[in-house]
């Protein structure tokens, strides 16, 4: 069965371009459209690995991987932030927050599907 990898995204755009480029690379896909969305998929999906923007509404990417990291049942999920962002301050709260990884958009297919199977690993 393949890994499942959950993608959070406000973008329709960006959660597309994330499927095409992870289901191409032998992923089941599933997404959220922001962070609340994220924590129900998260509990119905179970995935292998997370993808989270940071700007979003009702609950940004923040928000939102301190929900994952606060549940014992997902706190070894590996979670990648994906955005535009790349300022060192929100870098570092993300690692605070409990992010794995940092990837900045636009993202190059192959670095993020190489991202996903090192954190996977």
């Amino acid at each position: 069965m393949p890994m499942t990898i959950l993608t959070v995204d406000d973008s329709r755009t960006m959660r597309d371009m994330l499927n095409l480029a992870l289901s191409e690379a032998g992923y089941r896909v599933v997404d959220a459209v922001d962070g609340a969305h994220g924590l129900e998929r998260l509990r119905e999906e179970k995935p292998d690995v997370i993808i989270t923007d940071i700007n979003m509404p009702r609950l940004d990417g923040f928000g939102f991987i301190e929900a994952v990291r606060n549940d014992p049942g997902y706190r070894s999920i590996p979670i990648l932030v994906l955005t535009t962002e790349n300022a060192p301050e929100k870098k570092d709260r993300a690692r605070k927050a409990g992010a794995t990884g940092w990837i900045v958009k636009p993202f190059d297919a192959e670095k993020l599907v190489s991202a996903v199977r090192r954190v996977a690993a």
